[in-house]
C-alpha cells in the first residue's frame, strides 16, 4: 500500500515541518516545542478500554485505529495515540500491537519491532543504572547499598525464561548475587518516560528511583550513585512522540509502553498532550479492562497531565462474553451471564460521571441472534451500543460508533472524578 507523505499527515494537525525529526520516510519523531505551539484543535479525548480480557483479546487497538478512522470518515480531525509495541509479545502469542486487518497503524512491520528504538533505548537506561549498581557493590558501596538488599535487576525485550532469575558477579569479576530479567516494558524506566513532561522532569523522576537498602534500611536511588544524568541523556530522543499513520491517512502518535499489569499501561503523557492540543478528537486507549487500566488512565496520567476523557468506549465480544459466563462456543445462556462483567465496567465508568459508549466489535462467526441479544441488552440498560466492523471494512465499518462517540462526549464535558485522592 501506499503511505501519504508524512509531512502532509503533519501538516493536517497543525505540526510544523520544524517540528519533525524524520526517521526515514515514513516515520517521525516531534520536538516537543510542539507542545508550545498554538491550539488547532477542540481538543476531545476518548478513553478506549474494554470488559476483562480473555486469551484470545477483544481487539482493543484495532478498534482504537477503526475509530480514529471512523471519525476521519465523518469529517473529524483526528489523532490516534497508542502504546509501543513489545518484542516480547511481537513474538508470542498475543502477536503484534498496530491493530489488525484494514483498521492498522503503518508501517506496522517497522512499528512492531526496532520502530524507533525507544525500548532499546530504556532497556539501554535500565541496565546503565544496574552497572552502577554492581560496579558501586564491586567497590565496597560508596553509599552503603546492602547487596542483600538490593532490588533493581536488569531488561530484555525479550520473552525469556531463563533469565527470569539469575546469579551475577561470578568468576571473581563482582559481587555475586541472585537477581533478575524482567522484560523491558514493565521497567520502571518505561514508566517513568511515559509520565514525564521535559527533560527536566525525566532526569528528577530517574534520580528518584530505589535501587535497594543500606544496612539500616534506608533507600538508596538512582541519583545516590549519580545515574540520572546518564540516563537521561540515553532517553533523549526516545522521550519525543513518534508520529506515523493509519492505513487510511489518519495521524498516529504511538509512543511509550508500560505494561497495565505492572505500571500504569498507557501511552506517553506528551504524546496525548500533543494530539490533543492539535487534533479535534484524540482516541487513546489503555490496557487490559476498565478496572485495571482505565482507572489508571484516569487516576494516574490524567490527573498529572491534566487531562479527562469526553467519553469511553468499552470494546466488548460476543466470543469473550460468552467465556465470561462460562462458555467456550456459542451459547445464549452463557452469554446472558457474561454481560454481567460489562455491566460491571459501564456502570463503573458512568459512576465516575464518564459517557459510555459500548463498541460491539464484530467477528465473522458472530451469529445476528448474538449480536440482537447484545445490543439489546444494553438499549434496556440505556447504554449506548454500535457495532464496529473495521477489522474487515476499515473506516467504512466504524462510521456508526464514530458517530455514536461524537453524539456521546461531544457535548458539556464530564468534570474529573477520581478515585480515591492522593492525600489519605
Amino acid at each position: 500500500m501506499t503511505l501519504r507523505p508524512l509531512s502532509d499527515v503533519a501538516a493536517e494537525l497543525g505540526l510544523s515541518p520544524d517540528h519533525l525529526v524524520p526517521y526515514g520516510r515514513d516515520k517521525a519523531k516531534v520536538s516537543l516545542e510542539a507542545l508550545d505551539a498554538p491550539a488547532a484543535g477542540k481538543g476531545r479525548l476518548v478513553l478506549v478500554s474494554a470488559i476483562n480480557p480473555t486469551p484470545a483479546g477483544e481487539g482493543k487497538t484495532t478498534v482504537s485505529v477503526g475509530l480514529g478512522m471512523g471519525l476521519g470518515r465523518i469529517g473529524r480531525k483526528t489523532a490516534i495515540a497508542l502504546r509501543e509495541p513489545s518484542l516480547g509479545p511481537v513474538f508470542g502469542m498475543k502477536g503484534g500491537a498496530t491493530g489488525g486487518g484494514a483498521a492498522q497503524v503503518e508501517p506496522a512491520e517497522s512499528i512492531n519491532l526496532h520502530f524507533t528504538g525507544d525500548l532499546h533505548a530504556v532497556g539501554a537506561a535500565h541496565n546503565l543504572l544496574a552497572a552502577l549498581v554492581d560496579n558501586d557493590l564491586h567497590w565496597g558501596s560508596a553509599v552503603g547499598l546492602d547487596a542483600r538488599k538490593t532490588t533493581w535487576g536488569r531488561a530484555i525485550d525479550m520473552n525469556d525464561r531463563s533469565l527470569r532469575t539469575v546469579l551475577t558477579g561470578l568468576g571473581g569479576e563482582g559481587v555475586p548475587r541472585e537477581t533478575r530479567f524482567d522484560i523491558t516494558a514493565a521497567s520502571e524506566v518505561m514508566a517513568i518516560l511515559c509520565l514525564s513532561t521535559s527533560i527536566a522532569d525525566l532526569q528528577e523522576r530517574l534520580g528518584r528511583i530505589r535501587v535497594g537498602r543500606r544496612a539500616d534500611g534506608t533507600p538508596v536511588t538512582a541519583s545516590d550513585l549519580g545515574a540520572a544524568a546518564a540516563m537521561t541523556a540515553l532517553l533523549r530522543e526516545a522521550l519525543l512522540p513518534n508520529l506515523v499513520q493509519s492505513r487510511e491517512g489518519g495521524a498516529a502518535f504511538v509512543h511509550g509502553g508500560p505494561f497495565a499489569n505492572i505500571a500504569h499501561g498507557c501511552s506517553s503523557l506528551v504524546a496525548t498532550r500533543l494530539a490533543v492540543r492539535h487534533a479535534d478528537w484524540t482516541v487513546t486507549e489503555a490496557g487490559f479492562g476498565f478496572d485495571l487500566g482505565g482507572e489508571k488512565f484516569l487516576d494516574i496520567k490524567c490527573r498529572l497531565g491534566g487531562l479527562w476523557p469526553d467519553a469511553v468506549v468499552l470494546v466488548a465480544t460476543v466470543r469473550a462474553l460468552t467465556a465470561h459466563g462460562g462458555a467456550g462456543e456459542p451459547d445464549r445462556d452463557a452469554l446472558s451471564r457474561g454481560l454481567a462483567n460489562l455491566e460491571h465496567h459501564a456502570e463503573t465508568a458512568r459512576g465516575l460521571g464518564l459517557p459510555v459508549v459500548v463498541a460491539l466489535n464484530v467477528f465473522a462467526t458472530d451469529s445476528e441472534g448474538d449480536l440482537r441479544q447484545v445490543e439489546d441488552w444494553c438499549a434496556e440498560r440505556s447504554l449506548v451500543c454500535a457495532r464496529i466492523e473495521a477489522f474487515a471494512r476499515g473506516g467504512d465499518g466504524a462510521v456508526a460508533l464514530a458517530e455514536a462517540v461524537v453524539s456521546a462526549g461531544g457535548g458539556t464535558r464530564p468534570a474529573p472524578s477520581f478515585v480515591y485522592p492522593l492525600e489519605a
